[in-house]
Parts: C-alpha cells; sequence; structure tokens
C-alpha cells in the first residue's frame, strides 16, 4: 500500500482527492489543512508521497515544499492552479524538488476531479516510486552559490537564413523535464551554433512561463511557439501546452508552428510529431533528438526511427531521470547513439555539432 499525505486547504478538495484514492484501492490516505500540519503530520505518518496545494494559510505550499525536502525528502506532486502565477510557482515548486504537478479544477470540481482521476492516480503512483535523495537540495544550494554569472547573449547583426541542408536539435520531455531542460540550455553557450525545438508535456498557460524562465537563464533566446516562427540559429524554441509543434518550410526557410492536437498522438505537445515533421524536411544526418525524463514512450518511436535512418540520439540515463519511461523506452528498442547523465549532455551536443 502507497501511503499518501493529501495537502489542501480546501475541504472538499481534501475530500473529493480522498475519495479518489480511496477507490483506487492501493492508497492509505492521511490529511492535512496548511503547510505546517503537513510537516507536524507528515513526521508521523512517514508518507511515501504527498500532494501539496501551493496556497494555503499559516505556510504556503512553497514554503512546505523547501522544509519537506530539507527536513525529510519525500515525492511531491504539486497541486497547481491553471493561471499564470500558478505557473511561476509550479516551475520554481519543480526546481526545489517537486516529482510532478496536476492541475487544479477550475470549473464544476467535482466533475473535473472525476475526468481528471486517472491521471492524478497515475502520477500520483509513479510519485510515490521515485527515490529522492537528502542530498539533492544541498547540492543545489552549493551549485547556484558557486555557479558563475549567466551567459550573456552574443549580439547578432544579422538574419540568419536556416535551410533543410543545416542542423537541427530537437529535445523531447516530460515529468521532470523543466529542469533537466534547464540544466541543459543554461550549459551551451550564447554562439551555439544549431537551433533547439522544445516538446515538453504541459498545459498551455505553464509553457509561456517556462520560456521566460528559460530565457532568463540561458544564454540562448528562449520563446514559446504560440504563433509561426521562423528558425535561427541562437534560439531555442518550446511548443505551446495543450498543442503540438510542427516544421514547416518556405524559400529555402524552416519555421516553427502550432497545430491543434490530433488524437493520433496521446501526449501533447507531441514529441513523436515533432521529430517525424522534422525528418520530413530535413536530412536525419542533420538532426540530433534527445529524449528525456517523462511518463509514457512519447519520441521513443519516432526518435528510434531517426537513428536507423542516420541520425544521432541521445537518451537521459536511468541514473538522473526523475522517470525513466520515455528515454528508458529510447534504450529498449535501440534508438538511442548514447545513454548519458543528465550533466553529460550538454557537453555531448557541443561535441556532435563541433
Amino acid at each position: 500500500m502507497i501511503r499518501l499525505l493529501i495537502v489542501d486547504d480546501s475541504a472538499l478538495m481534501r475530500r473529493l482527492l480522498g475519495r479518489l484514492f480511496a477507490e483506487a484501492g492501493d492508497f492509505i490516505v492521511e490529511f492535512a489543512r496548511n503547510g505546517q500540519e503537513a510537516l507536524e503530520t507528515a513526521a508521523i505518518f512517514q508518507p511515501d508521497v504527498i500532494t501539496l496545494d501551493i496556497h494555503m494559510p499559516e505556510m504556503d505550499g512553497l514554503a512546505c515544499l523547501d522544509r519537506i525536502m530539507l527536513q525529510r525528502p519525500c515525492p511531491v506532486v504539486m497541486i497547481s492552479a491553471l493561471t499564470e502565477e500558478g505557473a511561476e510557482q509550479t516551475l520554481a515548486a519543480l526546481k526545489m524538488g517537486a516529482v510532478d504537478f496536476v492541475a487544479k479544477p477550475t470549473r464544476a470540481v467535482s466533475l473535473e476531479i472525476d475526468e481528471l482521476g486517472p491521471l492524478i492516480v497515475q502520477k500520483v503512483r509513479v510519485a510515490a516510486s521515485i527515490p529522492i535523495r537528502r542530498s539533492r537540495r544541498l547540492k543545489e544550494r552549493i551549485r547556484q552559490a558557486h555557479s558563475p554569472p549567466p551567459v550573456l547573449r552574443a549580439s547578432r547583426s544579422e538574419t540568419f537564413a536556416f535551410t533543410a541542408h543545416n542542423r537541427l536539435v530537437l529535445i523531447g520531455s516530460s515529468t521532470g523535464g523543466p529542469p533537466a531542460l534547464e540544466a541543459i540550455l543554461s550549459s551551451l553557450p550564447a554562439d551555439f551554433p544549431v537551433p533547439i525545438v522544445v516538446a515538453q508535456h504541459m498545459p498551455a498557460t505553464f509553457t509561456g512561463p517556462l520560456s521566460r524562465r528559460l530565457d532568463k537563464l540561458c544564454g540562448l533566446s528562449v520563446v514559446e511557439v504560440a504563433q509561426q516562427r521562423a528558425i535561427e540559429p541562437g534560439h531555442v524554441y518550446i511548443a505551446k501546452g495543450d498543442a503540438d509543434i510542427i516544421l514547416s518550410s518556405r524559400a529555402a526557410r524552416l519555421f516553427a508552428l502550432p497545430a491543434p492536437s490530433d488524437a493520433q498522438w496521446i501526449w501533447h505537445p507531441s514529441v513523436d510529431r515533432l521529430v517525424l515533421s522534422a525528418m520530413n524536411l530535413v536530412a536525419p544526418q542533420a538532426l540530433i533528438g534527445i529524449l528525456l525524463t517523462g511518463m509514457g514512450s512519447d519520441g521513443a518511436t519516432a526518435m528510434a526511427d531517426l537513428k536507423k535512418a542516420g541520425g544521432r540520439t541521445i537518451a537521459e540515463a536511468a541514473e538522473t531521470a526523475v522517470v525513466w519511461g520515455m528515454p528508458g523506452e529510447l534504450v529498449s528498442r535501440e534508438g538511442a547513439s548514447d545513454v548519458l547523465p543528465l550533466g553529460r549532455i550538454a557537453s555531448k551536443l557541443l561535441e556532435y555539432v563541433q
């Protein structure tokens, strides 16, 4: 049985989530109404996983998460509002050590909980199996204290024409993806010569804040693809959530554009769909695919095909992936040119493009 602590100041949310996990049959559930009560209950209950609301009285979710990760590390799934403020706070929580998030219902709560129920239960089950190291936050704080100042972007006085003969990096990620993307992209120089296109599984309200956050932290220019954009070196293009991202060409230039989500693809933005659209326009030898942490298998089929066709692919190693689902599937299909821990992916990428 999985010991679950539900932390939420809403009695209705506690009742609905409690019913949802009771019906799942493999959870023992305890409750807390705020962050302070959560810390006290966790010390006694010893949960395997915690769902944590962000907005609560006395001690909010971020302050509570900080204490949890320092005092008694435990997998935490954030309960997040589908607003820009909620997105910013959720990204901060993922950086602090939360392993995943679920969106708080915005309409008729009881009806929406029923719709989201299977996904919520799946995410919490997966989170419960993720080992959280006590040293994680300490290492992160030391790294931040001694990290060099952000790399300034190289000034660009010319427009870079991009043709189908040039190279392109394609990155797919899901659960645990935002911190992994930050680790890779912030390690690349401002003059990195190959454009990067990213499909990160996220709601639409989250990908804008994600791209702005990464843009502040990276030497590269990071933008969300909410409309058609010409692709240029020195840029990272983040797919808009709840849709897909595909590539098209016109007048010897390559463009990224959002596309309505298609039922043919289970996860969105779809990594498989992104990679396949790129393979239709760019020679496989000019493509580099990177599959990072995430549940499921999105991206594994297309990236395995890319490797067979002559492209290069990197799968994040199990030792650093929050969930070794997507990269693990790529490895099992013999579709990874390299299997690397997160800290070595940026240097391998630089080696590939030099």
